[in-house]
C-alpha cells in the first residue's frame, strides 16, 4: 500500500492509494510511504523518480557503504528500527529504507511501526513544520530515539529488579531466563542505536541537508551517544549480575559437596568397625562378650559423632 502526503494550499493531505496508476506526478509530493510494496509499485517509483531501490539483500547488508550512500540527487539510508517483541518476547531489528530526492522522502518498510503513524499525524496537524523530506526524516529520527530512550529506561528498570532478586533460590531458573532476555534486548537496542548514529553522522556531513535540519540532527546524535553509553553501563551491570549469579551457584554447589564429603568421612570409622566385625574369623574375643553388640554399636555412633564435632570446631560445617 502507498500513502502519499501532498502539499496543497499550505496544507498537507494524505492519500492512500491501492494502485500506482493513481499517482499524479505533477502534485507537490512531500512523502511517499511504501508499506509492504509490491514489485509493480517499486518498479513504478524507481522509474518515475529515477531511484535505485535497494533489494532485500542490499537492505540487510551490514557494511557502512550499504547502510548509507548518496549521489548527486539522491540519499539512500538503510537503518535499523527496533520492533515489538515477537511470540518469544524478543525484540528484533527491522531495516527501514529512506530515500531522499528533490525534497521528497520515500520510506520503504515491511512492518507496522507506531512511530510512522505518529509522524503522519504530526505532518497533517502541523504542515508548516515540514517543508521537505529532510524535515520529515529529522522528526522521524527524533521520535525514534525518544522511543529507544523509553525502551532503554524500561530495560534498565528490569535490570535493577533482576539484581535485587538475584539470590532468591525459588527464582533461579527464572533469573537465568530473564538475564538472557535482557542481554538480547540490550544488544538489539544498541545495534539499532549504532546504525542510526552512522546514518545521522553521514547526514551531518552532506551538503544536501539545510542548517536547521543539521542542528536538530546534531542534538539527536548527542542523545544517541548518551543512550549508547547508558546501554554500555547496563551491559556491564548484566555482566556483573551474571558473574554474581555464577558465583552464587558455585557456592551453593560447594556447600552441597562439602556436606557429602563430611558425611562420607564421618561414616568411614563406623564402616571400618562394621567391616572388621563382619569378618568370619574363628578366634575373635569380642564375639564371646555378653555386651559386645551394644558396645560395638556405641563405638560406631561415637566414631561418627567425633568427626562431625571436629569439622564444626574447624568451622568446616
Amino acid at each position: 500500500m502507498l500513502n502519499l502526503f501532498i502539499k496543497r494550499n499550505g496544507l498537507v493531505v494524505r492519500e492512500s492509494i491501492a494502485s500506482v496508476s493513481a499517482i499524479n506526478s505533477s502534485d507537490d509530493i512531500l512523502w511517499i510511504d511504501l508499506l509492504h510494496p509490491t514489485t509493480e509499485e517499486i518498479a513504478y517509483i524507481s522509474k518515475t523518480y529515477m531511484l535505485e531501490m535497494p533489494t532485500k539483500e542490499e537492505r540487510e547488508e551490514i557494511e557502512e557503504s550499504a547502510r548509507y550512500w548518496e549521489d548527486s540527487d539522491t540519499i539512500t539510508i538503510n537503518t535499523y528500527f527496533l520492533t515489538k517483541p515477537n511470540e518469544e518476547n524478543v525484540f528484533h531489528n527491522e531495516t527501514i529504507t529512506f530515500l531522499l530526492t528533490h525534497g521528497i522522502l520515500f520510506t520503504l518498510r515491511y512492518s507496522e511501526f507506531r512511530i510512522f503513524d505518529e509522524i503522519q499525524q504530526r505532518v497533517l496537524a502541523s504542515p508548516k513544520y515540514f517543508e521537505d523530506g529532510f524535515d520529515l526524516i529529522t522528526n522521524i529520527f527524533e521520535l525514534r530515539v525518544e522511543k529507544d530512550a523509553d525502551m532503554l529506561e524500561s530495560i534498565a528498570k528490569q535490570t535493577r529488579m533482576l539484581r535485587r532478586s538475584l539470590f532468591d533460590k525459588e527464582l533461579s531458573d527464572e533469573i537465568l531466563s530473564t538475564l538472557s532476555l535482557l542481554e538480547e534486548m540490550h544488544l538489539s537496542l544498541r545495534d539499532s542505536l549504532f546504525d542510526k548514529r552512522l546514518a545521522i553522522t553521514a547526514l551531518l556531513r552532506t551538503d544536501k541537508v539545510d542548517s536547521d535540519s543539521k542542528k536538530s540532527l546534531g542534538i539527536v546524535l548527542k542523545d544517541i551517544n548518551s543512550l549508547v553509553e547508558f546501554a554500555n553501563v547496563n551491559m556491564n551491570i548484566l555482566d556483573n549480575i551474571q558473574t554474581l549469579f555464577a558465583s552464587h551457584i558455585n557456592i551453593e554447589q560447594n556447600k552441597i559437596i562439602k556436606i557429602f564429603t563430611v558425611v562420607t568421612v564421618a561414616m568411614m570409622p563406623p564402616t571400618l568397625i562394621a567391616t572388621i566385625y563382619g569378618m568370619n574369623f574363628k578366634h575373635m574375643p569380642e564375639l564371646e562378650w555378653a555386651y559386645s553388640y551394644p558396645v560395638v554399636l556405641c563405638t560406631m555412633i561415637v566414631s561418627t559423632i567425633l568427626p562431625i564435632l571436629y569439622f564444626k570446631k574447624k568451622k568446616w560445617l
